[in-house]
């Protein structure tokens, strides 16, 4: 792994131990975490001054501006919470054939740096990853050193090992503040489709908040790709309501799920959600005039087989026990760009949805 920098590259030295890719290839042994607990604390200020002086050829970042939706009557600071597929550095390379970003854009050594920023700018408590494959080389060694309880759960048969020279299986990473919350329970599951497990897989935490003494669960998914599996997507997004009812305890356990559902709003599995007796709402409605309708876009590419534009990511939530105080405003068309994402400027294909949550403080409406 490059170095980040110059002298205060140090800091960065938990990353040169890169694992082989016949280690990683033994993917089922990724469930268990490293010991990162013995490295220093990393100040994300530090951090992010060395991925500025890496990326400093490159052009700034987009600014994003977050929108006041409630102002929600909490004596207790909002639990932010960050949404993003950042794609997997082998499929960027090797297979997603994105025509008009150029190689030198997805070089790694320069992309981490972009992902890096990106995080540390919006500082969330609870960060949820897709695509992730550099979970043991960059992710957790940094995220932990940053405060972060990390939790990887890869794909059985991840497409990344199909690409020469990949860095091990992608999948869904959880992370959470530990000076914010205490882990109460975990589960790693991986997606049914009538009854057969299939490729896809989920993570489901249920934390308590330490300032409030409430609990919640917060679940990461990545659902079936491409056109023509929408029943699959469908009986996926069934298994993990199913589990999620049984975690949450029928709803008692407050709840937000987020992910890249590969589904558009007109999707079965979409209205499934919608219709849970969960009771839940998708966040980024709330960015609509009328509330109830999902942004144009949260992901937009050009391939081989034309323009990609499509709202593919979520972050649901249980509307009677959270409130959304505020999310982050989507890029515009023009920073964007004719050449779409990813791109210099931006690290992946998917847009980061970030919003703030607070407890309603209402107990008769919890349920």
């Amino acid at each position: 792994v490059c170095s980040m920098g110059n002298s205060t590259s140090q800091l960065y030295s938990a990353l040169t131990k890169t694992l082989s890719s016949s280690a990683v290839s033994q993917h089922q042994d990724c469930l268990e975490q490293p010991d990162s607990a013995r490295l220093d604390p990393i100040d994300p200020k530090d951090l992010l001054e060395e991925c500025q002086m890496v990326l400093q050829k490159r052009p700034p970042r987009f600014q994003r501006n977050f929108v006041d939706l409630k102002n929600a009557a909490s004596n207790h600071r909002p639990i932010r919470v960050m949404q993003w597929n950042i794609l997997a550095q082998a499929l960027g390379e090797g297979k997603d054939n994105f025509v008009q970003c150029p190689m030198e854009a997805l070089k790694w050594e320069e992309r981490k740096c972009l992902i890096l920023e990106e995080i540390l700018a919006y500082k969330p408590d609870i960060l949820c990853l897709q695509e992730v494959d550099h979970y043991f080389d960059t992710f957790e060694p940094l995220l932990s050193r940053l405060g972060y309880q990390c939790t990887f759960f890869p794909k059985p048969w991840s497409p990344c090992l199909d690409v020469e020279q990949n860095n091990g299986p992608d999948g869904c990473a959880l992370f959470f503040i530990k000076d914010r919350f205490e882990l109460i329970n975990s589960a790693n599951i991986r997606l049914t489709a009538m009854k057969l497990k299939t490729n896809q897989v989920a993570i489901a935490q249920t934390l308590k908040c330490n300032e409030t003494g409430r609990l919640f669960c917060i679940a990461v998914t990545h659902l079936k790709a491409r056109t023509g599996w929408e029943r699959f997507r469908s009986a996926q997004g069934c298994d993990l309501l199913q589990n999620l009812k049984s975690i949450t305890q029928g709803a008692k356990i407050p709840l937000i799920v987020c992910g890249d559902f590969n589904a558009e709003p007109t999707e079965e599995v979409y209205k499934e959600f919608s219709n849970s007796s969960l009771n839940l709402n998708s966040a980024y409605k709330l960015l609509s005039p009328d509330g109830q309708s999902e942004p144009p876009y949260t992901t937009w590419k050009i391939r081989p087989s034309g323009e990609c534009r499509h709202t593919l990511d979520y972050i649901w939530y249980s509307q009677h026990a959270l409130i959304v105080n505020s999310a982050l405003g989507l890029l515009t068309e023009e920073q964007i760009g004719p050449n779409r994402l990813p791109s210099f400027n931006y690290p992946s294909d998917h847009l980061s949805l970030v919003c703030d949550f607070s407890f309603n403080q209402d107990p008769d409406r919890l349920l």
